[in-house]
């Protein structure tokens, strides 16, 4: 195994957290009229950590502190982002909180947070509030605060992010349930996903569309042009996952779009697709192609290859090998959220060429179970 497999990841901040020690050394420079060099919150995760403050300015009737996020190892778009708080000297009594230049704003129901609100979580929320009455209690001051989070390059940072597709516009949303970022997190994309999908749900969707990333996205999109924006949910790798939410909340219709690669997996049942989760059973594809009618020769050849794209290739003047593989997708879909939720797959290549497609309900569930029934 190489060093490199071999080495731990390392562990970053959210959003939340940097703000909330950019508001403690903002409202201390404040009070104390003194530049803050540095802050040190105490996490949801129940430990503290100390934030060095990229800038510190100190006005007659308000401070700013901004620090740098670090996210660690984690492929984050807000990675080494400025994030900014700046507190002002409040007429009213007790602590307000708002988002400023680089913040998205909820345009959009069915997130954590209101419509017309800066997109700053329930959480995050709690941190900096908690962090600025920390403060007010330390040095006794029984003043209203205004407390305005920033991020300068957020707006730009944002069309990284599925935020515009969420009605989060303007910029980033300030997250983090925990106050650090655990390096390639499932739960924060689990997290999306339930955001889109109840977006959607919030929005009218009965039938959304579930793609793996933004390729298949964009192929979708084409396939299904009367559907709103709100019903496409990249789903990544979590097939299984995204499938039991959508029948959660009510859907009545899933269709999945996808590649070779990855629903291949989906086909033979395993419901997280990540490269790494489980490999292609060659014998399951070669299986399926016997039963469209290919010669045991070119099953063999499936046998032998080494990616399911080639397995695509090998296929391509059999059509009936990718409808039974959308087949076989519907019916482990199916499977795994126990019916109750139509089902379609379609399924393309890289370039966009729609290769196959079926779809399950349960009817055709009941015809499976009749079929079992009379061969056995």
């Amino acid at each position: 195994m190489s060093a490199k497999t071999d080495k731990k990841l390392r562990p970053g901040f959210t959003t939340g957290a940097c703000a909330a020690a950019a508001t403690k050394a903002a409202l201390t420079a404040l009070i104390t009229r003194e530049e803050q060099l540095e802050a040190t919150i105490l996490l949801p995760v129940g430990s503290f950590a100390t934030f060095s403050m990229e800038e510190c300015i100190v006005g007659e009737n308000s401070a700013k502190a901004g620090t740098i996020k670090d996210a660690g190892d984690d492929p984050d778009a807000t990675h080494k982002a400025l994030i900014c708080s700046e507190v002002f000297w409040n007429g009213e009594e007790g602590i307000t909180l708002d988002g400023g230049i680089g913040v998205g704003r909820v345009t959009k129901p069915g997130l954590p947070v209101a419509v017309g609100e800066a997109a700053i979580n329930p959480v995050p929320r709690k941190m900096i509030m908690d962090a600025a009455d920390g403060v007010l209690k330390q040095f006794q001051i029984e003043k209203g605060i205004k407390i305005i989070i920033s991020v300068p390059d957020g707006e730009e940072i944002a069309k990284k992010t599925l935020n515009g597709r969420l009605g989060i516009l303007g910029g980033i949303s300030i997250l983090g349930t925990r106050g650090t970022v655990i390096p390639f997190s499932t739960s924060a994309y689990k997290a999306s996903i339930v955001s889109a999908i109840n977006v959607a749900k919030l929005a009218g969707c009965e039938h959304v569309v579930i793609t793996t990333g933004g390729r298949s996205e964009k192929y979708a999109m084409l396939q299904y042009p009367s559907l709103k924006e709100e019903a496409f949910i990249e789903m990544g790798d979590f097939v299984g996952f995204t499938l039991k939410q959508c029948k959660r909340a009510g859907m009545k219709k899933v269709s999945a779009v996808g590649m070779m690669g990855k629903f291949s997996k989906f086909a033979q049942g395993v419901m997280m697709v990540h490269s790494k989760s489980a490999p292609v059973d060659f014998e399951f594809l070669a299986e399926i192609a016997l039963s469209a009618g290919c010669s045991s020769s070119t099953a063999e050849e499936i046998r032998q290859a080494n990616t399911a794209s080639q397995v695509g290739e090998i296929m391509a003047m059999f059509p009936a090998f990718f409808e039974k593989l959308c087949e076989s997708c519907c019916r482990s879909g199916m499977q795994e959220v126990n019916g109750g939720i139509a089902i379609e797959t379609s399924l393309y290549t890289l370039k966009g060429t729609l290769l196959g497609k079926a779809e399950y309900d349960e009817t055709s569930c009941e015809n499976d179970w009749n079929r079992r029934v009379r061969k056995s």
